[in-house]
């Protein structure tokens, strides 16, 4: 049996993974400077799998403007400059055959527009995971009422508690939000 403490300390624990993974998201989506967790969403077919940029090959950023792809596997080069060309990044990859370069221009207005209107896309999807494990611990929070394991007043404050949570987790995607917002349209 689940007490209203565990439940809405479960509820926490929800909300605080999907403001993490906002944040995450929110460093995937280009500004006007380099930065290595651009390409994290990047994934090479190595050999006929789908991997992860970072598990082949060491991101640098050796300048604001400029990214480096070191390749652990000489031979996956090809397959990374295909993929980072084929991602929705924008960049355009040179290589010398040992490594690959990405120069990072500057966005134009229509593009930094284009960024603003994903990364909301992201922040939107985000309120509502928060807004879905509020309603989910509600329903428990029900059920325990209908089970008659909790009294009127302790839902009553548990639903209290849930909804700042609720409140405290949305505000701070918003926060999130704003910031990427600031950092995309900074010219």
């Amino acid at each position: 049996m689940a007490t209203t403490d565990e439940l809405i300390q479960n509820a926490r624990e929800k909300m605080v993974k999907s403001v993490e993974h906002a944040r995450a998201e929110f460093a995937t989506v280009r500004t006007g400077r380099a930065s290595a967790s651009l390409l994290d969403r990047i994934d090479v077919d190595y050999y006929g799998t789908a991997t992860p940029l970072r598990q082949l090959s060491t991101v640098n950023v050796p300048e604001p403007r400029m990214m480096t792809v070191q390749p652990f596997d000489p031979t996956s080069i090809k397959a990374i400059e295909k993929a980072i060309m084929e991602s929705d990044l924008g960049l355009t990859p040179s290589n010398d055959g040992k490594l690959i370069r990405l120069p990072i221009p500057q966005l134009t207005e229509e593009r930094r527009k284009e960024l603003v209107k994903i990364v909301r896309n992201m922040a939107e999807e985000h309120r509502v995971a928060v807004r879905e494990i509020r309603r989910d611990a509600m329903r428990h929070l029900k059920d325990l009422v209908d089970k008659g394991d909790v009294g009127a007043d302790e839902e009553h404050r548990s639903e209290g508690r849930v909804q700042e949570l609720t409140a405290e987790h949305t505000k701070q995607i918003d926060d999130l939000l704003k910031h990427k917002e600031d950092e995309v349209m900074e010219v």
